[in-house]
């Protein structure tokens, strides 16, 4: 990878206007690809000498010093010379772009000499390094809509605050996909895609954060909307660059196409090249079967996962195990049953509204599940209360006619007046949050802490109001200790590994929104007897029992790690 793509010359006087990203940001984002990366890029994606590459067009939309420039030109001139073409003839066969003037210079001067080395006269070889390579915004000026075969390389990494607002601006307004915080190399991936023709591919070394945070949806969406995932090879532990860069690369191999089989690869850091011979190996045999190694591990899935929600991550073998449930049973979140997940009360202020004795009115304490009530697998209640402003209705309660918490919260105005939510609605600055849903502390209802190792549902009879620390499941069809002993598998719990966020120490984010990720079977299609079997599990906290009968239930041949 190297610095932006900038079209200087092509674009309009607005365009030209713009603030120019400092160099130092350029730089912080160049990461250099080391060759026998770059060859199993190629390679997988099929930009190969055997192909007459010079009727065709492959486009490096940030050559930088050129890492993957020199080895695409020279197989376009191993190709040349196998198909007859001349230099002169393959004038659009390389497009090649770059922000910095001198990363230009050298690109022109290494394409020259891999020309010069295959035996081309020396002014063709300058005529076709000053042709190919250019300074310019690939972002800013995507000219080459439908009409590219192949776009390669590695996309720069440069932080939305290292660019200046003007030019973010014109970003996001050429780029639709680039939303949130996204990083700039998201708009090289729609820039790209979008000038493919049909058939055309893309292959692209870079951080994999956008296949599953929140700034990658629209991405997500384009290409399952429009595009196939040929491959993704995640390389996190791979000595992949010229320098140490916690980065977190995969390469992404994607089609103009509709989505067929896709492959999957994860490295080790003992991935080297003979490693790399063996992945194109087996990825040129259709019918290969997976492969499980100290190095790698590969697959091939019948499909991708559409849609704009996150790719789950994970190995070969544990992705086919996701993608199989998801085609073969519902989401745990789902309206027919009123099986809904939810989280506990956000206050804004917990030192306030959180006690275990504020001097209120009694109705105005309500009782608080925390995490430390689950710890032990059963809920244990450590007294906290909920100092509660809200009526049954939903609406706030008249502070006059509550006197007590009139002069409690009176004692705290100052800090709860400065709240966000409190300076948005200054007559109400005495609310949480969030509201209370009164109708919810008397339901049977499973609590999760948001924070743990393991998936970890504990059942409240209905009985305590949830924390914020605290996701909830409640259900009108489930028998929620069944409900309890399924999701206190290790099938729940591959589900969570595979779209969660992972904290130090392997510490899982149980949010919402990788709860409601899970699939379940429907209540009605598992046997009384292993109805009684999860419960069983689940109240003693047996995960070993639970998860060899969600096996059966699931219809799992492979034993799940416990």
């Amino acid at each position: 990878m190297a610095g932006l793509g900038m079209r200087q010359p092509t674009l309009g006087a607005a365009m030209a206007s713009l603030t120019a990203i400092p160099d130092e940001a350029v730089e912080h984002g160049e990461v250099f690809t080391r060759r026998w990366i770059v060859d199993l890029i190629l390679d997988v994606a099929g930009y190969r000498p055997e192909l007459d590459l010079a009727s065709l067009t492959a486009v490096e939309p940030a050559c930088g010093t050129g890492a993957f420039l020199g080895p695409m030109v020279a197989r376009l001139s191993a190709s040349c010379r196998q198909h007859g073409q001349s230099l002169s003839g393959a004038a659009n066969a390389i497009r090649a772009y770059d922000l910095l003037a001198r990363n230009v210079e050298a690109s022109r001067r290494l394409v020259e000499k891999v020309l010069l080395d295959d035996g081309w006269p020396s002014e063709d070889a300058l005529a076709a390094a000053d042709a190919w390579v250019q300074q310019g915004d690939y972002l800013l000026d995507p000219c080459d809509d439908e009409t590219v075969d192949f776009v390669l390389g590695n996309p720069p990494y440069i932080r939305l605050e290292d660019v200046p607002s003007d030019r973010m601006a014109a970003y996001r307004a050429a780029c639709s996909v680039m939303v949130g915080r996204a990083d700039v190399y998201v708009g090289f991936f729609e820039v790209g895609l979008r000038s493919l023709r049909q058939g055309g591919v893309l292959g692209f070394i870079c951080a994999d954060r956008w296949m599953r945070n929140q700034y990658g949806r629209q991405l997500r969406q384009l290409i399952s909307d429009g595009y196939s995932v040929d491959a993704t090879i995640t390389m996190h532990d791979v000595d992949a660059f010229e320098e140490q860069v916690s980065a977190y690369p995969a390469i992404s191999i994607l089609r103009r196409a509709e989505q067929g089989a896709a492959v999957v690869a994860d490295t080790s850091g003992s991935f080297g090249p003979r490693d790399a011979a063996a992945v194109l190996a087996w990825m040129r045999q259709e019918t290969a079967a997976p492969v499980v190694s100290d190095s790698y591990e590969i697959a091939r899935l019948p499909h991708w996962f559409a849609g704009l929600d996150s790719w789950p991550a994970g190995s070969p073998a544990r992705l086919a195990l996701i993608e199989d449930l998801n085609d073969r049973f519902p989401l745990l979140e789902d309206e027919a049953t009123g099986t809904r997940v939810g989280i506990g009360v956000a206050t804004g202020a917990d030192g306030v509204f959180v006690t275990t004795g504020a001097e209120v009115e009694p109705d105005r304490l309500l009782p608080l599940s925390m995490v430390k009530d689950t710890l032990s697998g059963h809920l244990n209640w450590s007294g906290h209360y909920l100092v509660n402003p809200w009526d049954s209705s939903g609406r706030l309660v008249d502070l006059d006619a509550h006197p007590r918490l009139r002069a409690y919260f009176g004692q705290h105005a100052a800090a709860l007046k400065k709240r966000h939510v409190a300076g948005k609605q200054p007559a109400n600055w005495y609310r949480t949050i969030d509201k209370v849903d009164h109708m919810l502390t008397g339901r049977a209802k499973l609590l999760f802490p948001d924070m743990k190792l393991t998936i970890h549902p504990v059942l409240d009879e209905g009985h305590l109001y949830p924390h914020h620390n605290l996701y909830y499941i409640v259900s009108d069809a489930w028998d929620l200790r069944v409900l309890g002993g399924l999701l206190l598998s290790a099938v729940a719990q591959a589900f969570i590994e595979a779209y969660a966020v992972k904290m130090r120490g392997g510490t899982l984010r149980f949010q919402a929104q990788y709860l409601r990720r899970i699939r379940v079977p429907r209540f009605e299609t598992i046997s009384e007897r292993d109805r009684a079997l999860l419960s069983d599990a689940f109240d003693r906290r047996d995960r070993a029992a639970a998860t060899r009968i969600a096996e059966r239930v699931y219809g799992i041949e492979q034993r799940l790690p416990i």
